[in-house]
């Protein structure tokens, strides 16, 4: 985004002091199509309001939006000419733009969330895996009952909503009202704690 930046600063020349009226927004984006920078400047000045707060309305992150608004701002210098403006007014073509860039950034976090909620997963599910095949091989069932018991409820709750009901430690923390480094500290030792009760190996 640095770069993006720097390419954006760069096309906004102190502003036109010539006066005369007001030039429309249609026509500002005519001009800058055909590379006039003076025109995105002035262009720029009058989308970047709207633009920021539609994108902050989505993201709810001020760091976040701005950089979301400046690449807005850029996807509008590179893609002016392909503007009709017989579809749509430049500013409800600029805040569409702005809107889908900001359910993308949205999408692609919660993606990336995602992702790392499986791996969190897996690290945990498998070794439990393990510990539950060892406690349904048990006959002495008191020993599953009191190797249970020895968790805190946290973890045992923890431990079953992610391996009886498939959860992953994002929503279980969510569904236990906790912080997620928290569920995820409490399966680890909640497994240990019952791997060594039962006697199971690794």
């Amino acid at each position: 985004m640095a770069a993006a930046r720097a390419a954006l600063t760069a096309l906004r020349p102190p502003p036109d002091s010539t006066p005369g009226p007001a030039p429309t927004s249609e026509e500002l984006l005519g001009r800058v199509a055909l590379g006039d920078e003076q025109a995105f400047s002035l262009l720029y000045d009058r989308l970047a309001g709207p633009i920021f707060g539609t994108v902050l309305q989505v993201l709810r992150s001020r760091p976040h939006a701005e950089e979301v608004t400046q690449e807005v701002l850029l996807e509008i210098w590179r893609k002016a000419a392909q503007f009709d403006p017989a579809r749509a007014k430049v500013t409800t073509w600029a805040l569409t733009i702005a809107h889908r860039r900001a359910v993308d950034r949205v999408r692609s976090e919660q993606s990336a969330r995602d992702r790392e909620d499986r791996v969190d997963l897996l690290d945990v599910r498998q070794p439990y895996d393990d510990v539950v095949e060892t406690a349904l091989s048990t006959e002495d069932h008191s020993e599953v009952r009191a190797a249970m018991s020895a968790l805190t409820e946290l973890q045992r709750e923890s431990l079953l909503l992610a391996y009886y009901h498939g959860l992953t430690c994002r929503e279980v923390a969510e569904k236990l009202g906790v912080a997620i480094g928290t569920v995820k500290t409490r399966m680890r030792d909640g497994m240990i704690r019952l791997r060594d009760a039962l006697g199971a190996t690794r």
